[in-house]
């Protein structure tokens, strides 16, 4: 039976002996530092409290946020003059409550093995990378430097559709936190 394309491409992305050797070197030091929370905090991580992960909740608004200010930056709005101002705050708001995303997201990926486990790096890193780029666009939003705000919003706003995209075969295709919260190794 022929794989799906979106199987045929994560297994593109994720064989990688480079990948395999970074997840073993920084997963170890991820889970060090995840044991120096207090319990009650990493059982909120997990999504203990609530019986399924917490990440695939608070992704909702970043991905929110940046989408907005995306569509309010690039899609002319009949009527509407200056959008700008609430592209703004789309933004920050969405890059902002990425933080709880990311930090949960990593606590996830602490319990990940095997391809799940390369898969999650990159849509980690590439989710890493769209934070860090929205956070650029802010500073040069407020510096009154708009053309690179937006470009980097929406390069931004492109590489968590790529993460997203990952993401998804994470819960699809490996049974990631499906049934349970990542409190144990999965994958």
């Amino acid at each position: 039976m022929d794989k799906a394309i979106n199987d045929r491409l994560e297994d593109t992305l994720s064989q990688h002996d480079a990948l395999e050797d970074l997840a073993d070197q920084l997963q170890p030091l991820l889970k060090t530092a995840l044991e120096r929370l207090p319990a009650p905090l990493l059982s909120v991580m997990h999504g203990e409290t609530i019986g399924h992960p917490l990440h695939p909740i608070l992704i909702h608004l970043p991905l929110g946020g940046w989408l907005i200010a995306g569509i309010l930056d690039f899609v002319p709005l009949p009527g509407v003059e200056d959008t700008d101002h609430a592209a703004d705050l789309a933004l920050l708001l969405g890059t902002v409550g990425a933080g709880a995303a990311v930090g949960t997201g990593w606590a996830d990926w602490s319990n990940t093995r095997g391809e799940a486990r390369r898969t999650g790096l990159i849509h980690g890193l590439l989710n890493e990378t769209a934070f860090i780029l929205n956070g650029a666009s802010l500073v040069c939003r407020a510096r009154g430097n708009r053309r690179l705000g937006k470009f980097l919003s929406g390069s931004g706003l492109l590489l968590a559709a790529a993460g997203g995209f990952l993401g998804g075969q994470l819960v699809y295709r490996h049974g990631l936190g499906v049934g349970q919260t990542l409190a144990t190794r999965q994958g």
